[in-house]
C-alpha cells in the first residue's frame, strides 16, 4: 500500500499580529490539502539565534548560568544571543561570546544551524565552534543579564547533561554538533523499550 505523499498547505492570506519584543505575531491562514478546510495559525518571527560553544586550549568549556524568565529558574548552557539587523551569524557569535563573558578566539568553525521549532517559530539557530578562548575584557552585560561563568571539561559536561543540570535544548543540540564532547552523553542502555 501506497503512503500518502505530504503536500505544502497552500497560504492564502496574512495578518499582522502584536509586536511582542523579541518576536513579532502573524497571523496566517492555509488550506489542509488533506481536508480543504482553512487552517488559522500563528508564527512568531523572530532573528535568527547563535549558539557558541567555547573551549580552553585544555578543552574545557565556557558556560553561562542565568536566569531564564520563561521558565522562572537559573540554567546553565552557552554564551548566546540574537542575530541584529545587518549582522552576520559569526559576528554575531564574537560579539556575544565577548559581551557575556570577556573570552575571545581566532579559531572559529561553523557547526550547523537547526530551526529551533518550526511549528510556529521561523527562524535558525546557528552553532558556532570557538577554539582556543583567551580572556581579553571584562564581561559587558546589559541591563537585562546577570551571568556567572563556569568551566565543565567533557566528562562533567556529559554527567551534567545525564543528570539534567543542562538541559537547555539549544546547547544540547550545540553539543551534539561536536563529537569530541557528545559521544557518551547517552551511553547505549539495555533498560530502554524499542
Amino acid at each position: 500500500m501506497a503512503q500518502n505523499q505530504i503536500k505544502s498547505w497552500p497560504k492564502k492570506e496574512s495578518l499582522r499580529g502584536p509586536d511582542l519584543m523579541i518576536f513579532k505575531a502573524r497571523y496566517d491562514w492555509y488550506i489542509n490539502p488533506r481536508t480543504d478546510k482553512k487552517m488559522k495559525r500563528v508564527v512568531l518571527e523572530s532573528p535568527d539565534w547563535v549558539n557558541v560553544l567555547a573551549l580552553t586550549a585544555d578543552n574545557r568549556v565556557l558556560l553561562v548560568k542565568q536566569f531564564r524568565f520563561g521558565t522562572a529558574h537559573i540554567t546553565t548552557e552557552i554564551p548566546a544571543g540574537l542575530v541584529d539587523p545587518g549582522e552576520e551569524p559569526l559576528e554575531t557569535a564574537r560579539r556575544e561570546l565577548l559581551e557575556e563573558t570577556g573570552y575571545t578566539s581566532s579559531k572559529w568553525s561553523y557547526l550547523g544551524f537547526v530551526e529551533p521549532n518550526p511549528a510556529f517559530l521561523n527562524n535558525r539557530c546557528h552553532h558556532w565552534l570557538a577554539e582556543e578562548i583567551t580572556k581579553t575584557a571584562e564581561p559587558d552585560l546589559d541591563a537585562g543579564e546577570d551571568i556567572e561563568l563556569r568551566f565543565m571539561n567533557f566528562d562533567e559536561i556529559r554527567q551534567a547533561v545525564r543528570d539534567g543540570r543542562i538541559d537547555h535544548v539549544l546547547a544540547l543540540s550545540a553539543f551534539s554538533r561536536y563529537p569530541q564532547l557528545w559521544n557518551g552523553i547517552y551511553p547505549h542502555r539495555k533498560d530502554i523499550g524499542t
